[in-house]
């Protein structure tokens, strides 16, 4: 096949192509990755993201459900990869992997996979993924740990496979470090088939275009997607805004995220100076993930129809004191930082709220995230190590109400029921929308939900909790009210640690109230009609349509 014309001779519609079948791969690695897996996480939760990348580690595509924290991490990864492994040392076959919080996502239960893409021979890129882990050993999935040391093994940048064999010394090593060393190695074998497959379809994609690798496509890519959003933010009148989020922080000591937004012509500064140090407990969140959480709420609110890759966050820049709970230095407790992270979306847009109210929307209750691990032995004496994933309501919009049971800024699901109860020794009695939860508004914030679930187990089990919103719900905007805020209790009716490990006794029960999204304007100003609907379908009381709205 004769040489394809330079990517940057290429006109649009080529490139729109060009760009689609390279997201298209990235998918078709992500459904490699959903079908192999072994874990619920991945198959039923979408813990996970596939990213496909230039010979320098750039971004050029990412798959299409995956998680958006995970695709802007995941190239800044690799980089230190190449740090580590240069580029000529790469051959067909080389899969290399850490979960270093510091270098990839946050925390140790999520592993990053990377392997080369080559093409007539030559290194042309990576493909790769990153998956939540179901256990790393340890702590498991916990909030209250001291140190990193306690949260699980630390895999620095390893090869897992030369030249297509695995690092049989290293596999040893994790998985004499793990509750379910089957499902963890599982996962992993998936991760790897997901990073082969996305190489192969780039390999293919090339032979097909004649062009030689992907660096001068890259470029282009990345340059429409820079300009889309430089194009956006310019939209934005020039100034700063600030706003402070408080979180529930650890037992009494609450957390504060100050937040500073600064427009400059087509650019934006995100500062978190005046937020809270670092804690001796796991909700500190790494600058990665800070940087993940604070750039992609603006391409949601700003630039959302543009497909997202090394180009989409170069007009932004974020910065957040060393040492703060936005930017731990090693060895700080981690393995909890979404319940930090996920606030960050919500911080950056009650700065904007003042500006471009028309772009924003209230605050999450499923921000953060509300999780609950329950780790023992089941009946045939195999471990079990299961994770709930279910979610708040969002915050509602300018337009239109908040989606019930909806995360947000992540977009991990909760799965089905059958698939969770048929790992774990769990009965879900009920799973249900949360009445009043919402916070009231013009426009009314997501209802959360209302979980009861069973230990079905003649054993205890362990219980980790991960939460946050009990004492500080999801706030409105524009004289809309808050959400609902979380509880959680024990069929007794006691209280357990919101972020701690306890134990469950079998037959007991556990009941989750997710909290519900905040509301956008003023609750007087919301049509009747939409009171009396909430009211038909059960969203809302009939004391809270008269006391709050005015409508009987």
């Amino acid at each position: 096949m004769p040489e394809a014309p330079p990517a940057s001779a290429l006109d649009p519609i080529t490139l729109e192509i060009y760009w689609n079948r390279l997201i298209s791969a990235a998918d078709e690695a992500a459904t490699g990755l959903l079908r192999t897996a072994f874990s619920t996480i991945v198959r039923e939760s979408n813990d996970f993201a596939t990213v496909l990348m230039d010979r320098d580690g750039n971004s050029v595509s990412e798959n299409t459900g995956g998680l958006a924290s995970f695709s802007c991490i995941l190239p800044k990864t690799t980089k230190d990869f190449l740090k580590r492994y240069p580029a000529e040392t790469w051959k067909p076959g080389d899969v290399v992997v850490t979960n270093d919080p510091w270098l990839a996502t946050g925390h140790l239960p999520d592993f990053t996979v990377t392997t080369g893409i080559f093409h007539r021979g030559k290194l042309v890129g990576f493909s790769g993924s990153i998956s939540h882990s179901p256990d790393v050993g340890g702590s498991l999935w916990s909030a209250d740990c001291r140190e990193i040391f306690e949260e699980g093994i630390r895999i620095p940048p390893s090869r897992l496979l030369r030249e297509g064999k695995w690092n049989e010394q290293l596999l040893d090593i994790l998985l004499g470090n793990v509750r379910v060393p089957r499902q963890v190695l599982g996962d992993l074998q998936a991760q790897v088939v997901a990073a082969e497959v996305g190489a192969r379809r780039v390999a293919e994609f090339l032979e097909d275009t004649g062009l030689p690798d992907l660096q001068e496509l890259s470029g282009a890519l990345s340059e429409r997607a820079d300009r889309a959003l430089r194009r956006a933010i310019a939209a934005v009148p020039d100034g700063s805004w600030s706003s402070v989020i408080t979180a529930d922080g650890f037992d009494d000591k609450h957390t504060r995220i100050a937040c500073t937004v600064t427009v400059k012509g087509e650019t934006m500064h995100i500062d978190y100076a005046g937020t809270s140090p670092q804690i001796d407990r796991g909700i500190n969140c790494v600058m990665n993930y800070t940087h993940a959480y604070s750039v992609y709420p603006v391409k949601c609110a700003l630039d959302p129809f543009t497909p997202r890759n090394e180009g989409s966050y170069q007009a932004v820049t974020v910065s957040a004191p060393e040492r703060s709970i936005l930017n731990p230095v090693y060895p700080a407790p981690v393995s909890a930082r979404q319940l930090t992270g996920h606030l960050l979306a919500g911080a950056i847009y009650q700065a904007l709220a003042q500006v471009i109210p028309d772009k924003v929307i209230a605050d999450c209750g499923g921000a953060p995230t509300m999780r609950a691990l329950f780790s023992g032995t089941k009946a045939d004496g195999d471990s079990f190590s299961q994770v709930l994933f279910a979610s708040g309501g969002m915050g509602a919009c300018p337009h239109k109400d908040g989606m019930s049971a909806t995360a947000f800024p992540t977009n991990v699901g909760a799965g089905s029921i059958e698939a969770y109860e048929s790992v774990a020794p769990i009965i879900v009695r009920k799973k249900r929308l949360r009445v009043d939860s919402g916070g009231a508004g013009t426009f009314r914030g997501g209802l959360g939900q209302e979980i009861e679930l069973e230990l079905d187990s003649e054993q205890a089990a362990r219980l980790s909790l991960l939460s946050d919103r009990h004492k500080n719900p999801a706030g409105g905007i524009l004289g809309g009210l808050h959400g609902a805020p979380s509880v959680i209790e024990f069929g007794d009716g006691t209280k357990p640690h919101p972020k701690s490990r306890t134990s469950i006794d079998p037959k007991q029960s556990v009941l989750l109230l997710y909290a519900g999204g905040g509301g956008y304007g003023d609750p007087k100003k919301r049509a009747p009609e939409s009171v009396k609907e909430d009211l038909r379908h059960g969203y809302i009381s009939a004391e809270a349509a008269k006391t709050i709205y005015g409508v009987e």
